[in-house]
């Protein structure tokens, strides 16, 4: 085990944010009388990468009700996120540690202003070398493209790479572009399989007894 560059994904494995992103979504389908349950939250976009939105596809909605829609959801979950301490716990010393020994980046299927409003007063960012959010390439998590492109940026050998992350979608991810990848279950991903995964990890703070 000789890794250069770690790939951190960033909603469930640096910051509390999933479950956030679950109220607004559900807030949202409740507008169309949808009751959106945290076992479909979890199954639709956490597992397999859904857009949890596609649950009104055979409802009879304009496609003017299905933007307003979202645009609703997104407003919502960027207020959510504006209220409260993020950053989940041990998460800043890890990051710490790490720092200067390995090359880091973050790699999210976050929007850029969310990550921003995420990020605003984190104090997280100083620690990585580059951020790619879900802007930055075509196709999102658990298809490998934002892996693939990160490992293009580092310029790292992908044996030499590593992944941390919460989901079996960001594991998917990993795995199909070729790279090692530990799993941090979070409390929204607890009791999923992640059948293929290099390593569970209980905590973030393993990581130091690990790699250190």
């Amino acid at each position: 085990m000789n890794f250069k560059y770690i790939f951190w994904d960033n909603d469930g494995v640096l910051v509390d944010t999933e479950h956030l992103y679950y109220q607004a979504n559900r807030e949202a389908m409740a507008k169309v009388n949808f009751n959106l349950t945290h076992r479909t939250f979890v199954d639709m976009s956490l597992t397999h990468g859904r857009k949890i939105l596609d649950l009104v596809e055979d409802m009879k909605l304009s496609s003017n009700q299905k933007i307003a829609l979202r645009d609703w959801r997104n407003k919502r979950y960027m207020e959510l996120l504006c209220d409260g301490e993020l950053v989940l716990p041990e998460v800043r010393k890890v990051l710490c540690h790490l720092h200067g020994n390995f090359g880091m980046a973050v790699v999210t299927t976050s929007r850029r202003d969310h990550f921003d409003a995420i990020h605003r007063n984190s104090g997280l960012l100083q620690f990585f070398d580059f951020v790619l959010t879900r802007e930055d390439y075509l196709h999102a998590k658990p298809n490998p493209e934002p892996y693939l492109l990160a490992l293009a940026n580092s310029k790292v050998p992908k044996d030499k790479c590593l992944v941390i992350e919460d989901s079996p979608r960001g594991l998917t991810a990993a795995k199909a572009a070729g790279l090692a990848c530990w799993i941090v279950p979070s409390k929204d991903t607890s009791g999923q399989s992640f059948a293929g995964a290099d390593r569970i990890l209980g905590s973030v703070s393993e990581l130091l007894s690990v790699l250190m």
